[in-house]
């Protein structure tokens, strides 16, 4: 079996992550990832204290394994996120849009392993300095919020650059992406795609529907232009998107257009207007499994490519 120093901090089974994906990573999609010895996470997204407060209860109902949340700090809920995740002292705080220090006295004292996304070099530094326990390297080959950076140039970088542990993200959908990320530097993989298609993760059926039928070319990045750039898959809602990024519409009108997309489409499932959030690994991901199958079946496969990797060495 494959275990690395992460499972060892974090007393998991397997060295991987479920994704903090909002709308999506409710406490019952943790609660299964956990059980099945993976870390389940808990997306904070835009929502209030109320809301986090009862997805972990639901979380802790299903496992009494570790899980994690993840706070996206742009929210405008995040200071009182931030303390909900010290008070219930959840076991793993990841961060994502912006700069966690401000929380790390707290949560550290409350005993919480600290593992923000960083998408460049300088900021896994910064995450390090201000104790950090591991940083996750997400490359744009991911879905939702991306970098510039590919996962395969980032990850090498990142781990040569600090001396905590470094997990992958982006672009990994099964054994041989884990495999890979092993032989760069990481000690573990962060996957959101291949999750959305867990028989426990609650997202609207169209949503996986998207997914399955994806193929290698179809997602897309938009919203560069504002400065937080995603990727999803096409449809007419990205592909207009695309359109008003490059005209003269104003920031605000864009911004107008853009709000509430993710809701209509993981919620709702509106094919026309939603956004459906997911990374290029998608055209690989073509069955919905349990998340102890997916989570099976991606390490065998690892270890299979891992028990081969020196077949071209002479």
């Amino acid at each position: 079996m494959i275990s690395t120093p992460i499972c060892d901090m974090l007393g998991i089974r397997y060295p991987i992550f479920q994704g903090g994906m909002a709308w999506i990573s409710d406490g019952k999609l943790a609660g299964a990832v956990s059980e099945a010895g993976g870390l389940g996470i808990i997306s904070a997204m835009n929502a209030n204290a109320e809301y986090l407060c009862e997805q972990i209860k639901i979380a802790r109902e299903l496992t009494d394994k570790p899980f994690g949340v993840n706070i996206m700090l742009m929210s405008p809920f995040a200071d009182e996120v931030a303390k909900v995740v010290a008070e219930e002292k959840v076991a793993v705080v990841t961060t994502g849009a912006g700069n966690p220090s401000k929380y790390m006295k707290d949560w550290l004292a409350a005993g919480i392993k600290v593992i923000p996304v960083v998408a460049s070099v300088s900021m896994a530094r910064l995450m390090q300095r201000v104790g950090a326990c591991a940083v996750i390297a997400e490359g744009g080959e991911s879905g939702g919020h991306i970098g510039e950076t590919t996962t395969m140039a980032l990850v090498p970088q990142v781990t040569s650059a600090v001396t905590i542990p470094v997990i992958a993200a982006g672009g990994i959908g099964d054994g041989r992406g884990v495999a890979a990320a092993f032989m760069l530097g990481a000690v573990g993989v962060q996957l959101g795609t291949r999750f959305l298609v867990a028989k426990e993760c609650g997202v609207h059926q169209n949503y996986k529907n998207k997914v399955l039928k994806a193929n290698d070319i179809a997602t897309m990045s938009t919203g560069k232009r504002l400065g937080h750039p995603v990727r999803s898959i096409k449809n007419p809602y990205t592909k207009e998107y695309f359109k008003l990024e490059y005209s003269n519409i104003s920031d605000e009108e864009l911004e107008a257009y853009g709000r509430g997309s993710l809701y209509r489409a993981a919620v709702e499932g509106d094919e026309k207007t939603g956004c459906f959030l997911a990374g290029q690994i998608a055209g690989m991901v073509n069955k919905e499994q349990t998340a102890k199958e997916i989570i099976e079946e991606i390490f065998t496969q690892a270890e299979d490519v891992l028990k081969g990797a020196t077949k071209w060495v002479k």
